[in-house]
């Protein structure tokens, strides 16, 4: 049996006519489609959705000849169907389908006599065929070749290095912040009021990372219940990250600074009204987060803003913590996605079906960067509308890559740990995309992402001789 998806290409009946693409689901075992639209022979759609077409008395005589049938699916077989619509002269049989689309199976051996193209086609595509392109539609149908390389991939590259490299350098800022409060007892006990960094041991490492493999559990399981769950939870957190970020860059803005008194309490008007934006970014997100023509735009800018803020509070104290923390959310990552196929009962990944909505669900968890595609495919229409990266394939490395950074600040190494990190990061990525392109299929992005830059750093730290430091952290982490 063999799944393959296409592509219905409709043509409206006005001046100038419209066209529309769907995404279909067909055997290439049975048929063949071509792979371009050159020379391809359209259809009239004959729109019988109101039958199953499981025997031809459902039909009135003629009213299939050389036409494309499109009917809702029933009791009876692709194959029966296809036969008994062949039989009165259909040219193309099309099945509505009100569920999620999956593989079109049947034994053929017992219809060698069947030459008729069939597909399955979501019914939702039937009625916006309708809506938007009239009633008296054409269609044919077309299986163009996957693109070996998207270029939404740049895209995503450009964000996750970016995100990477400003929030391991904002934690250097901090981290330069915090030696001179030490250094000046008058500034220490100001800045330990401001700071908000959160400090990860070995022991919490180990807590976090047992506390992400029950939540995603727990997901797969409750996934309808507990997805609302997340989506609040990110537009809480996103909001704040993306008010700490913009506070951070409106505090070195030497105007604009009036503040107001209450309750012998002191606060800047441009903060206040900063905090009403950054609430109605995430409300609007909220709101629209189903809308994919430009609501991905705002998830993205709130997911920069949540991964920066992460990165910038939550500090590693040592190396060792790295380590730790980076080696089991990479068996983690390997665990969900390549081997629990082996346990599911449909043989899905958890990790896959969590991030593409178990179920068919139509809520996605907002946990990832997504960037349209930019090639035209089947693929695109049918399932992967987007190119994703996930928040942890940011997080988890930044936090190396900002504890690279504050070993730099802390030794007065010149950026050379950063730098190294921050490259090696880069490099990981290029080859997360260049394995997808070769495999076709999702992978592990911290795979390749952390061997990239655990095995970097240690180099730099054995090459300067500062492996024990490196390893241990300083004494004033400690």
């Amino acid at each position: 049996v063999a799944a393959d998806e296409g592509i219905l290409h409709a043509l409206g009946s006005g001046v100038p006519p419209v066209t529309k693409d769907y995404c279909i689901i067909y055997n290439s075992n049975w048929v063949s489609l071509p792979k371009t639209l050159d020379n391809a022979t359209f259809r009239t759609l004959e729109n019988l959705t109101s039958t199953v077409l499981c025997s031809s008395a459902e039909v009135p005589s003629g009213l299939m000849k050389d036409k494309a049938v499109v009917v809702m699916r029933g009791n009876c077989t692709f194959l029966e169907k296809a036969r008994i619509a062949q039989s009165l002269g259909a040219k193309m049989l099309l099945v509505a389908s009100k569920s999620r689309l999956s593989a079109i199976s049947d034994n053929k051996t017992d219809f060698e006599d069947v030459t008729l193209p069939i597909a399955l086609i979501r019914y939702n595509d039937i009625v916006d065929m309708q809506l938007v392109l009239g009633n008296e539609v054409n269609v044919t149908l077309y299986s163009p070749p996957l693109p070996e390389f998207d270029y939404s991939m740049v895209v995503i590259f450009l964000i996750a290095v970016f995100t990477v490299a400003l929030g391991g350098y904002w934690s250097g800022v901090a981290e330069l912040e915090n030696l001179k409060a030490v250094a000046s007892p008058g500034e220490r006990e100001t800045r330990w009021k401001k700071e908000e960094n959160v400090t990860f041991t070995p022991v919490t490492v180990i807590l976090f990372v047992v506390i992400c493999c029950v939540m995603l559990v727990l997901l797969y399981f409750f996934y309808k219940w507990l997805v609302y769950v997340i989506i609040s939870v990110f537009c809480l957190a996103s909001a704040m990250s993306l008010y700490n970020c913009l506070a951070a860059l409106i505090g070195e803005i030497p105007f604009g600074q009036c503040r107001i008194t209450c309750s012998n309490k002191t606060i800047e008007v441009r903060l206040i009204f900063l905090a009403i934006f950054c609430m109605a970014a995430a409300v609007v997100w909220a709101v629209f987060r189903n809308e994919d023509r430009w609501a991905w735009i705002l998830q993205d800018i709130l997911g920069v803003a949540f991964c920066l803020n992460f990165i910038k509070t939550l500090k590693m104290p040592n190396f060792k913590s790295c380590v730790i923390l980076l080696g089991l959310l990479l068996l983690y990552d390997v665990f969900f996605v390549f081997i629990t196929p082996f346990i599911t009962k449909n043989g899905a990944s958890i990790m896959v079906e969590v991030a593409a909505g178990p179920f068919g669900n139509s809520e996605k968890l907002p946990v990832v960067i997504r960037v349209p595609r930019l090639e035209h495919s089947a693929s695109t229409l049918c399932d992967l509308p987007f190119s994703l990266l996930g928040f942890g394939d940011i997080i988890v490395p930044g936090l190396l890559v900002a504890y690279c950074r504050r070993f730099d600040v802390q030794t007065r190494s010149s950026s050379i740990y950063y730098i190294s990190c921050t490259i090696a990061y880069a490099v990981g990525m290029v080859l997360t995309f260049i394995v997808l392109a070769l495999m076709k299929m999702g992978q592990p992005a911290l795979l390749y992402l952390v061997p990239c830059t655990l095995i970097t750093s240690s180099l730099v730290a054995w090459r300067r001789k500062e492996m024990k430091k490196f390893w241990k952290g300083s004494s004033y982490q400690v």
